[in-house]
């Protein structure tokens, strides 16, 4: 199955905002003094899943056109 552009981009756009506002949180709030390593590891784990998503990479057009062609097929 070849990878979706769009479906990765809805992944991303999300564990890159949350993770951010997690490691913000851990950085600047006051009140995550008990939980900040918590906050610092569910931040990176957020951020580095959002940024894995687009490093994954895709496959060619081409073989996705081909698949296409022979799954309209009867």
């Amino acid at each position: 199955m070849a990878r979706n552009r769009i479906a990765s981009g809805i992944v991303m756009v999300p564990c890159v905002l949350l993770g951010s506002a997690f490691l913000s949180t851990a950085i600047w709030g006051d009140a995550a003094s008990d939980n900040r390593f918590l906050a610092i590891g569910i931040g990176s784990l957020l951020l580095i899943a959002g940024l894995l998503s687009l490093a994954i990479p895709g496959g060619s057009p081409e073989a996705e056109l081909k698949d296409d062609k022979t799954e309209q097929s009867p």
